[in-house]
């Protein structure tokens, strides 16, 4: 049985007009998430301020009607799934993994990587990225004053 690591959640426009926004939380305000039960019982569950803090920031992403993901760092990725978190093709990322930017280990024949090493290349991709765009508006400031 296969199990997909990316899943993604949406809602749909009349589950987004339903679902009230939840307004910011302030120091000291508690989360309860309540269950009921097909059966008519209710579970109440008391989260902590940084579960609470994820569950605001997951709701206000639905609700603007934005697919959402959740994963642990430590999972594993294969090739094609460390493309879909980078943004980039499975080859690509097979040829991060050969000069050495993205650490991986074989099961069997297969490569797999760690998710925290997916995303501490995708913020030096995105570092090296803005970089070269902040570089490329200074060129064309240069250009556009001094005709260089």
């Amino acid at each position: 049985m296969t199990t997909r690591v990316l899943q993604f959640v949406e809602l749909s426009d009349q589950d987004r007009k339903k679902t009230p926004s939840l307004d910011k939380l302030g120091k000291g305000d508690r989360v309860e998430v309540r269950v009921r039960r097909r059966s008519g019982k209710d579970q109440t569950v008391s989260l902590p301020p940084k579960a609470a803090t994820l569950l605001q920031a997951a709701l206000g992403h639905l609700l603007q009607g934005e697919r959402i993901a959740l994963l642990a760092e430590d999972r594993e990725l294969s090739p094609n799934e460390a493309a879909a978190v980078l943004g980039m093709s499975r080859p690509l990322v097979v040829h991060r993994m050969d000069v050495g930017d993205l650490p991986f280990r074989y099961v069997g024949k297969h490569r797999r990587t760690k998710l925290k090493d997916v995303l501490t290349l995708k913020a030096k991709i995105d570092a090296q990225r803005a970089a070269m765009e902040a570089l490329a508006e200074d060129a064309e400031d240069l250009r556009q004053r001094y005709g260089v």
